[in-house]
């Protein structure tokens, strides 16, 4: 599959870094160094673009910037409609002390808003440190990652990514549900640096 990621810091660069391992091609954008972004493209077997030829590249889309600069990345990356996004981030606040956006909406609902005729999809990664690591499981499992959108067909072409980093993948319906699974990863958050456990932490889904 082409994946455009708009975002090449650490999170954009450890999914250029897993699914070019996994035989996805990959095209990696949206940065304030062009050497920096050239070099990281050539280290992980991607290629270098702008965020609209990332955008015209991909079958999905990779949303994986910070939330203050998403609404530049998506001005960047240009026309989306049609396109299947994938909303990597989280609406955290710069200081890590809380989200921007929840819970009686969400950063996923926020970014549709600013892309509309874009097929949303939502699903945090499991953390950069933790993906560009040697061995990206926990225990010897992959971390659990819960996916929303309106689009079951976008959700389907995003699924085998998301398995691919690898990753645990729970489809949790409608896309307003990203409410609930952004609060959540806003937890693995404060757990890994907060308190100090460190990015090798996940979430598990357990069912009988």
């Amino acid at each position: 599959m082409k994946v455009g990621v708009v975002g090449a810091g650490n999170i954009g660069t450890a999914l250029a870094r897993r699914l070019v391992s996994a035989g996805h091609q990959v095209m990696l954008s949206f940065s304030r160094e062009e050497g920096k972004l050239r070099s990281a493209a050539k280290a992980f077997g991607a290629s270098p673009g702008k965020p609209a030829d990332a955008a015209l590249f991909g079958d999905v889309v990779a949303l994986a910037v910070p939330w203050s600069v998403v609404p530049e990345a998506l001005k960047s990356a240009g026309s989306l409609d049609g396109k299947v996004l994938w909303d990597c981030t989280n609406a955290l606040k710069p200081d890590l002390s809380g989200l921007e956006v929840g819970t009686t909406s969400s950063g996923a609902e926020t970014i549709a808003r600013l892309a509309p005729k874009a097929r949303v999809v939502k699903a945090i990664p499991p953390f950069a440190e933790l993906l560009h690591s040697d061995d990206p499981r926990i225990g010897g499992k992959a971390a659990t990652t819960f996916i929303c959108g309106d689009d079951e067909s976008a959700k389907a072409l995003v699924r085998p990514l998301l398995e691919a980093l690898p990753a645990e993948v729970v489809d949790s319906g409608p896309l307003e549900n990203a409410r609930y699974i952004e609060p959540a990863a806003f937890l693995l958050v404060r757990l890994a640096y907060g308190l100090r456990l460190g990015p090798r932490v996940g979430l598990c889904l357990l069912r009988g």
